[in-house]
């Protein structure tokens, strides 16, 4: 029946040419055996971390992962490989069933990376990041889609309480081993990467031991010379920048992990040009999505993470991270419109129907609160500008390229831009 079942997954994605990858960290899967490495929270038969409550925490995890019903995702934080194929085997009892998986073998290491696959996978390897403890490595993945090979790179970099140096330490391994593939190879960067999509603005100055670079931003080359971040219009496959997926959704969506209020895409999924340059495999335009039913939140709105309250589990919650996901397909990228007109905040706030991109020339900033500014142009016109996630400062002028607006309390408003010029 196995055989049957795997026969058939295989043959209905066959049949198919799109097909979905998502990342999940799922915040410390480990078994019940004691090899040395554990936290200590996670030292069988202690703190009632038991069998039971293993079991309930497999479950969450499966209910999860089931509803996201991905042909492949990436996980973080799995034990080792026997607590993967823990997971496996309670997918399979919950309804889904990932015949395939590989798993990083960091030495050392507590936790390790590792891939489920619904789709066989021909080859897998580590790169190595450092031979020094404290940075794990990252797990190479090798599939073929429809005669197209296909490589993934499952990442889990240093926790910002480590300086950026070791966040670029990863990124650099990674870049290394990508640099060395064929021209126009296809792959996906997926994972916890403890960056946000901006961390080159975001980043705290204790944290940052690299004169202001970051391996995200700077290394994997999300951000252009002139510090823009790469949007899809301007990224070619001729070039080694990528684009950060989490820039397909408005400003204030952009979160999977959220820190004492302080929310962050940790996770993400990064493409080169060559998965949008209609050839191959390519991204499925706009279907970069954040997991976020409403289990995965408690009933005060917070991430409802695995609870461990005074030194005891206490088998409820799911993670401390939600899931990403977005689709690919053998059909040809469908680029998004990226003629640029010039536009005014009349056009802005009262014509229904615009096509964006947008530039707003010469605007001033009138007014500024913590997650939105107002913007006013030289007829005296109005608008704000919801979820900042770069400086517009107070009483400074800006031409903006304008990607989004949102239609909220009986007025647009915009949620995602850039800055094109500023004349301060």
């Amino acid at each position: 029946m196995r055989l049957l079942l795997t026969f058939l997954l295989f043959t209905a994605f066959l049949i198919s040419d799109t097909f979905t990858v998502a990342s999940y960290n799922v915040e410390n899967l480990f078994d019940m055996e004691r090899n040395g490495h554990e936290y200590p929270e996670y030292l069988p038969n202690q703190h009632n971390w038991n069998q039971r409550t293993l079991q309930q925490k497999l479950t969450n995890i499966s209910e999860v992962i089931c509803d996201l019903n991905a042909d492949m995702i990436g996980l973080q934080e799995i034990e080792n490989q026997n607590a993967l194929k823990l997971l496996q085997k309670s997918l399979r009892d919950y309804g889904c069933y990932y015949p395939h998986y590989a798993i990083s073998q960091t030495k050392q290491s507590a936790i390790q990376v590792a891939l489920l696959s619904k789709i066989p996978i021909q080859s897998s390897q580590d790169i190595i990041v450092s031979r020094v403890g404290g940075v794990r490595d990252i797990l190479e993945v090798k599939v073929t889609i429809a005669n197209n090979p296909l490589y993934l790179y499952i990442n889990h970099w240093n926790s910002k309480r480590s300086p950026e140096s070791k966040r670029m330490r990863s990124a650099k391994a990674l870049v290394n081993r990508l640099r060395s593939l064929p021209h126009s190879t296809e792959y996906i960067l997926l994972g916890d990467f403890n960056s946000d999509y901006n961390e080159y603005l975001t980043i705290e100055p204790q944290h940052n031991d690299t004169t202001g670079k970051t391996g995200i931003n700077h290394i994997l080359e999300t951000i252009a010379e002139d510090q823009a971040l790469v949007h899809e219009c301007a990224i070619s496959s001729s070039n080694h920048q990528h684009y950060n997926l989490w820039l397909e959704l408005p400003i204030y969506q952009r979160w999977s992990h959220n820190f004492y209020g302080n929310k962050q895409g940790l996770d993400a999924i990064v493409i080169p040009g060559s998965m949008m340059d209609g050839k191959g495999i390519d991204y499925l335009n706009d279907s970069f999505t954040v997991f976020k039913k409403s289990y995965l939140f408690h009933t005060k709105g917070y991430i409802y993470r695995w609870e461990y309250r005074k030194k005891r589990h206490t088998r409820k919650g799911y993670s401390d991270h939600l899931p990403v996901m977005a689709s690919f397909s053998t059909q040809p990228y469908q680029r998004a419109n990226c003629t640029i007109s010039n536009t005014t905040i009349e056009q802005l706030t009262h014509q229904v129907t615009l096509s964006f991109p947008l530039r707003l020339q010469q605007v001033d900033v009138v007014k500024s609160e913590k997650n939105k500014v107002t913007l006013q142009d030289q007829s005296g016109k109005d608008i704000e500008v919801f979820g900042i996630d770069m400086p517009l400062h107070l009483h400074h002028r800006y031409d903006l390229i304008v990607y989004q607006r949102n239609y909220y309390q009986d007025r647009y408003e915009i949620v995602d831009y850039s800055i094109e010029k500023s004349y301060d």
